[in-house]
C-alpha cells in the first residue's frame, strides 16, 4: 500500500481523537510532545490506539504488524499531523 494512501485515514484518527491521544502519551500541543520522537514505548501505544480506529476496510487491507512498522518509520510527520491541529 502507497504510505501516502495510508496517512489519510491515520490523519483522520489523529483529527478526531487527538485530545484523547496527547495526554495518553503524555504529551501536549506546546509541551514536551517533541520528546515523544524518540519515545518508542510511546509511539507503539500511539499506533496501537490508532489502528483499533481505523476503518474496517484499512485494517482487512493493512495488518496491525505493517501499521506498527509504518507509524514507526513515519513518526516525524504523525507526531507533526498530531501537534500542528
Amino acid at each position: 500500500m502507497n504510505p501516502d494512501k495510508l496517512m489519510i485515514p491515520l490523519a483522520q484518527v489523529l483529527s478526531q481523537h487527538r485530545e484523547q491521544i496527547l495526554p495518553m502519551l503524555g504529551g501536549q500541543a506546546g509541551g514536551n510532545a517533541r520528546a515523544l520522537l524518540g519515545n518508542d514505548a510511546a509511539m507503539r501505544t500511539l499506533a496501537t490506539y490508532s489502528y483499533a480506529l481505523l476503518p474496517g476496510l484499512v485494517r482487512l487491507a493493512v495488518k496491525e504488524p505493517v501499521f506498527l512498522d509504518f507509524v514507526m518509520n513515519n513518526r516525524d510527520k504523525i507526531l507533526e499531523r498530531l501537534l500542528v491541529q
